[in-house]
């Protein structure tokens, strides 16, 4: 039903976390599928793609990589990201009665400042982005990139929040210095 697409570069410890939090969509058979699309990280995130049955890609484009996903719906997720408690049943909800892009919502506990959010247009998936398949492919065969795709869905926002990447980055970035 959902195809999971995570595009990493030597973010090791952000795809675990992430990782983590998609089990709970696998084990109620809502994510079919996990791909890491990789940018040539030169740590571990290929054995742990490996490790966690993740589908890892180094060499791929968009349109191949969305092609053969087996969802009829995708989830675009930056790694560090993390949705929260109640996503699962959401996210199955919102795809059985609409057929719309959707994102989460922005996490109340971790929000950037104020004029932050009114700049943040550069980060078309800060907070994921679940959209169909069939329409995804339909904008990349028109010659639609992603991040201009992204930019342009009328997305609903989901109930659910999202911890955005930029937390744990920050915090892993503060724990290596």
């Amino acid at each position: 039903m959902l195809t999971v697409m995570l595009e990493c570069e030597n973010s090791e410890p952000e795809l675990a976390y992430t990782l983590s939090v998609l089990v709970s969509g696998a084990v109620d058979g809502v994510v079919s599928e996990v791909i890491v699309l990789d940018r040539g990280s030169q740590d571990g995130t290929a054995r742990l793609a490996d490790a966690a049955g993740c589908k890892y890609l180094q060499n791929w484009t968009l349109s191949d990589t969305v092609h053969g996903a087996r969802g009829e719906w995708l989830l675009f997720l930056e790694p560090g990201a993390r949705p929260q408690s109640g996503w699962v049943e959401e996210v199955l909800e919102y795809a059985s009665i609409d057929g719309k892009p959707a994102r989460f919502s922005q996490s109340r506990r971790f929000r950037r400042p104020w004029f932050q959010r009114l700049m943040r247009r550069n980060q078309p998936l800060e907070d994921g982005l679940l959209v169909r398949k069939r329409d995804l492919l339909a904008a990349l065969k028109s010659g639609a990139d992603m991040a201009g795709f992204a930019r342009g869905a009328a997305a609903r926002r989901l109930r659910s929040e999202l911890i955005p990447a930029w937390v744990l980055r920050g915090r892993t970035r503060e724990a290596s210095a």
